[in-house]
């Protein structure tokens, strides 16, 4: 086994088990907070769905992102932290610092107890969120490069993975010492699920396969899959390049709503037959968002096309990433292979 110990924050979530479970399989001790000590027996039975057996390698510490308590003993003997734990809403809050206060302000926490600690490196879950948005439209790839307008009338769930990021990077310039810090800006998140509980991204593909989409709004998003998420978490964590870099998670650039419905369609056939196959008529959306606040953000990004560039990770870290088409294939098998999604 590795004697150095990796910490996981948030390990319930759809990211942080993928990375705790590669953690492992790469023969690292793995600590990792919980906000309840209930979540640790379905944290288990994940890890061993995936064939790993964690037994005394994988311990938990009780920590919230809102308050100090927990968190020095989480860090306590450490050398690397991955910091995946981050509130993403269902739907979008009132107030916007219910979001923004709890990201930037959580993520502050773990770095300085990481600090205080004498973590080695830190590897940050940011997003592609923090990148490429409260922009004029452009043809031009978004890169690592860039950084997200937050005066560009975007929403409190953008703003929040900005500032949380942006916070992240001053407090290592200013009192960082000698910690370093890599971040990993994901899009979408997908890939085959383990339960119930998962990403918030992945209720597109459930809506898709369910037939609860008459058809698909002119939306368009990159994806990555989870697998691939946590593999650049774990090479943004050792690798001697990575040190005070950011990178673009995604599989490909960016593909629109409609040809992952055709990707459905195509890979999985009468299994996706509810899937739709017509493009929703852009009014049709924005007289929806009218009396549906949940669909404005819909509405304000139909037609938009954001292309970006994840060779920075390929380049300097090696990753090979999955298609999008077998990102999103392999989330949809996993769907009906749990009964998630109705196959009839």
């Amino acid at each position: 086994m590795n004697p150095e110990t990796v910490l996981v924050t948030g390990g319930s979530g759809f990211l942080a088990t993928r990375c705790i479970a590669q953690a492992l399989q790469a023969g690292y001790p793995v600590r990792t907070s919980v906000r309840t000590p209930e979540r640790e027996g379905r944290i288990r039975q994940d890890i061993e769905r995936l064939g790993i057996p964690a037994g005394d390698a994988l311990s938990f510490v009780t920590a919230d992102l809102t308050s100090d308590d927990g968190w020095p003993q989480a860090v306590a003997g450490c050398d690397y932290v991955l910091h995946v734990a981050s509130p993403f809403p269902p739907s979008q809050p009132e107030n916007e610092d219910d979001l923004i206060a709890p990201a930037r302000e959580g993520t502050l926490r773990v770095l300085r107890a990481a600090r205080e600690a004498k973590v080695g490196r830190v590897v940050v879950t940011s997003s592609f969120a923090a990148i490429g948005y409260g922009h004029p439209d452009t043809d031009r790839p978004f890169t690592e490069d860039d950084w997200t307008n937050i005066d560009g009338g975007v929403s409190p769930y953008i703003k929040s993975k900005t500032l949380a990021e942006r916070a992240a990077w001053d407090f290592m310039a200013r009192e960082g010492g000698p910690m370093e810090l890599s971040v990993v800006n994901p899009v979408g998140i997908f890939g085959p699920v383990l339960g119930p509980d998962h990403a918030a991204s992945i209720n597109m593909v459930k809506m898709l396969m369910n037939g609860d989409m008459p058809g698909t709004p002119r939306l368009s998003f990159a994806v990555v899959d989870v697998r691939d998420a946590a593999d650049l978490h774990l090479r943004a964590m050792t690798s001697p390049d990575a040190a005070g870099q950011r990178f673009l998670a995604s599989a490909g650039d960016a593909l629109s709503l409609h040809d992952i419905a055709l990707i459905l369609r195509r890979r999985l056939g009468e299994a996706a037959r509810r899937v739709p196959s017509e493009i929703l008529p852009d009014e049709t959306v924005r007289q929806a968002a009218r009396t549906n606040p949940a669909m404005r953000e819909t509405a304000d990004n139909l037609g938009k096309v954001r292309h970006l560039s994840s060779a920075k990770a390929r380049r300097l870290l090696g990753w090979t990433p999955r298609s999008s088409e077998e990102t999103v294939t392999s989330t949809a098998q996993s769907l009906l292979h749990l009964g998630l999604v109705s196959a009839v």
